[in-house]
């Protein structure tokens, strides 16, 4: 009965695994959509992502009437880091494709690998470090293929910049991934995304008004820009909200195993809406 239920689990962690996958996939495409169209705000797209998670989970924290599990300015502290990830990872696709993207995403496997290690005292066998050193192997040939792209010399395409930025946001998620693990597993799933909603608007209001005013200015908004942002938010927030069910069933390894096959879902999209050769 209990390998029943084991079995049972793994399924429905393998299920959502790819409904957080395939909403991963749909952001990438609407952020690389938006990206084409020459807009630039990256964090007018967190911010939206946050306010949703904030209005919907905040609101359910606040029926509930208790006091936080965790200090607030972890949750800050945590936020930030999130944030700076998600700014990083949509600023690479001003530069580089998402395909290369998606690919070097999975630098987050080993970096969660090290983190939980020393913050949650997970083991990993000997054979998972090769597994995941023959990954790093792999997704170096990505860098060398950018480097070498004849669109380097294109002003608007920097791939080996883009590569850079995806690569320093993949750690920040990857710690991200584990403060959420520990949260959902030891304190409340509810607490931990509801705060992420609450401080992520702080924190990415402020860089808004600092760093992105004037590029929102001139933003020329129509309809299908209003969509392209919609859409992202929509499939971000499923991201959010499926992920911390993953986490806490999983944990942040087998998570981010699962995201791998937004990859094929990435050349899928290059091939028929780009009509790009690989």
């Amino acid at each position: 009965m209990e390998v029943k239920r084991d079995t049972w689990r793994l399924l429905l962690s393998l299920f959502l695994g790819q409904i957080v996958s395939f909403s991963m996939a749909i952001s990438s495409f609407t952020t690389s959509v938006i990206s084409s169209l020459g807009v630039d705000a990256s964090l007018a797209q967190s911010f939206l992502v946050y306010m949703l998670l904030a209005l919907v989970y905040g609101t359910i924290l606040l029926h509930r009437r208790q006091k936080l599990l965790i200090p607030w300015y972890w949750y800050l502290a945590l936020v930030f880091i999130d944030v700076q990830g998600n700014f990083l990872a949509i600023r690479a696709y001003q530069y580089s494709y998402i395909t290369s993207i998606n690919l070097l995403d999975c630098w987050t496997i080993p970096w969660v690998m090290i983190l939980t290690r020393f913050a949650l005292g997970t083991r990993h066998s000997f054979w998972q470090f090769v597994g995941a050193g023959t990954c790093m192997a792999g997704l170096s040939l990505v860098l060398l293929s950018d480097s070498n792209s004849p669109d380097v010399q294109d002003a608007s395409k920097r791939p080996l910049l883009g590569d850079v930025l995806i690569i320093v946001a993949t750690f920040c998620f990857a710690f991200s991934n584990v403060g959420e693990e520990y949260c959902v597993k030891k304190k409340d799933r509810i607490e931990f995304i509801a705060m992420l909603g609450i401080f992520g608007v702080l924190v990415t209001g402020i860089q808004i008004s600092l760093f992105e005013r004037k590029n929102l200015e001139t933003i020329n908004w129509s309809p299908t820009l209003i969509s392209l942002f919609t859409g992202f938010a929509i499939a971000a927030f499923v991201f959010c909200t499926i992920s911390s069910f993953v986490l806490k069933m999983s944990g942040s390894t087998m998570f981010n195993l699962s995201l791998l096959t937004t990859d094929i879902w990435a050349v899928a999209i290059r091939i028929f809406f780009y009509h790009q050769q690989l």
